[in-house]
């Protein structure tokens, strides 16, 4: 019997499944023999940002971002005392708290919403949240072991950074049992984000962009950003550039160090900190791939910067 047909046909298969498995580790951004992106990638990368910074100039949608109220800060805010050990720490970080009082209701003459107050004449209202559904959105969790014990809530106000600048906004102050000073929760909601001007780019036509996750933090100066950024596990990490404009900041994130061979299909975040010549301040911070706003925290989390 002549078996040479079959063995063929098997080392083809072979081979091919090698190929797809070479393919589908490495990154659709062309790297040279370092592994870092050649010219012609760059340069897609940054025709795509300077499309998203013309496409928000002087667009609608940014003219509605300037007039919102964004946080680029986190909703929750810790006692001013600090934590008083290492098992208070690990319960708040865990989102494990227990209600020993009771929590007020809104009154029917209470006003519905509260002014978000940039200190420049241009505040802005905002819808409140009540008590009881800025609780659950930290106190997650009830189990044994270690935990905070939330003994009422008054409302009061807080500063928070947003996308133009620091604001005075109110906020519920949960007293913690054996705390003399309040964990604090932001208690309106931000805007809607606006319809963004330009449509999300196609992966594998902008020379390996990758999406941004999220804003981690701005330093005090302005002078720089940390974002998460995503990468996976054949590769050395993100790199974030920043096209900057006057009226924007257009991240575009991208891999480096791709290598071949068969790897998981696990996405790492990391943080990746972006210099900037000149401070932030109140220009658009924007993800080239998507074409929108960065977003502060998880959009599915406690702290979004919008709704």
């Amino acid at each position: 019997m002549n078996t040479q047909p079959k063995r063929s046909v098997r080392m083809l298969l072979v081979s091919l499944l090698s190929t797809s498995l070479l393919a589908g580790c490495g990154n659709d951004q062309r790297t040279d023999d370092d592994g870092h992106a050649n010219d012609q990638s760059l340069r897609m990368q940054e025709e795509r940002a300077r499309q998203v910074a013309g496409a928000w100039r002087a667009s609608p949608a940014a003219a509605t971002w300037a007039q919102g109220y964004y946080p680029m800060a986190d909703a929750v805010q810790k006692p001013e005392s600090g934590w008083r050990s290492k098992a208070d720490e690990r319960a708040y970080e865990t989102k494990n708290f227990a209600l020993g009082g009771d929590l007020p209701t809104t009154a029917p003459t209470a006003p519905a919403v509260g002014k978000v107050d940039w200190g420049n004449g241009k505040d802005l209202t905002r819808p409140l949240i009540k008590a009881k559904k800025a609780y659950q959105s930290f106190a997650l969790n009830r189990s044994a072991g270690p935990h905070l014990t939330v003994t009422g809530a008054r409302l009061g106000t807080t500063t928070i950074a947003t996308s133009r600048g620091n604001a005075t906004v109110p906020a519920w102050l949960f007293t913690l049992e054996n705390y003399d000073t309040p964990l604090k929760r932001v208690a309106v909601t931000p805007s809607k984000l606006p319809e963004p001007p330009i449509e999300q780019a196609r992966q594998g036509t902008t020379g390996g962009l990758r999406s941004i996750a999220r804003l981690a933090g701005t330093a005090a100066d302005g002078r720089s950003v940390t974002v998460r950024a995503t990468h996976g596990s054949c590769d050395d990490g993100p790199v974030v550039k920043a096209l900057e404009t006057e009226e924007s900041v257009v991240l575009y994130a991208s891999i480096k160090g791709a290598e071949s061979g068969p790897c998981s299909a696990d996405m790492t975040e990391q943080n990746v900190r972006v210099k900037l010549s000149q401070p932030l301040g109140d220009r658009l911070l924007l993800d080239a791939l998507t074409g929108r706003p960065v977003p502060f925290g998880d959009p599915k989390g406690t702290a979004p910067s919008w709704t």
